[in-house]
């Protein structure tokens, strides 16, 4: 990550993320009995969605809801981050009305791709994107994503992440906003 254009970590993150592992830690016995394989995942997930109570994974592909729930748990009980869902799975519509928001704010559809794409070709829409917060767990999602085929995608968004496991572990090439073009594979015969 570009930490110099990163905000930097904030002192009440790092107590919400401590004050979620000790709830989950709480609910352990209480998950253990519920789901006797999962119970460090289940505590996790009633933890997290105490902590993030507005969070929607619907509309996420199957293969997106599961690599994230993975990497949160991950992250939480192995390193004490939070990693919370901003966004997921938008609607056609609403993926609209924000790139036309964003062409009436800029003065272009050019300038207005560089942070929204309309819906035919977003990732949100298709239900593979994901915009997390905070930052801390953005920065350990960039680090350990790769596990989960989740990829930081572009320069200009610290936020989001894509799900791709066609790539196999190996991060794409960063974009340095949304609308620009898919970089070339420099090495396009590799396999």
């Amino acid at each position: 990550m570009d930490e110099s254009r990163m905000i930097p970590p904030r002192p009440r993150d790092r107590l919400y993320a401590a004050a979620t592992l000790v709830l989950a830690v709480l609910l352990l016995p209480a998950a253990f009995a519920r789901h006797p394989g999962r119970a460090r995942e289940r505590a996790g997930h009633w933890a997290l969605a105490l902590r993030f109570p507005a969070e929607d994974l619907s509309g996420l592909t199957d293969g997106a809801r599961a690599a994230f729930t993975a990497a949160r748990t991950d992250a939480l009980w192995r390193h004490g981050q939070l990693l919370g869902l901003t966004s997921g799975y938008r609607d056609p519509f609403v993926q609209q009305r924000m790139f036309e928001e964003e062409v009436r704010r800029s003065g272009s559809a050019t300038t207005a791709r560089m942070l929204v794409l309309p819906p035919a070709e977003s990732s949100h829409v298709k239900g593979t994107a994901l915009d997390v917060r905070p930052h801390e767990g953005a920065r350990w999602l960039e680090e350990h994503g790769a596990r989960y085929d989740l990829y930081r995608i572009y320069d200009n968004e610290w936020w989001h992440f894509e799900h791709r496991p066609e790539c196999g572990g190996t991060p794409p090439r960063r974009r340095p906003h949304p609308g620009a073009s898919e970089p070339e594979d420099p090495n396009p015969w590799r396999m």
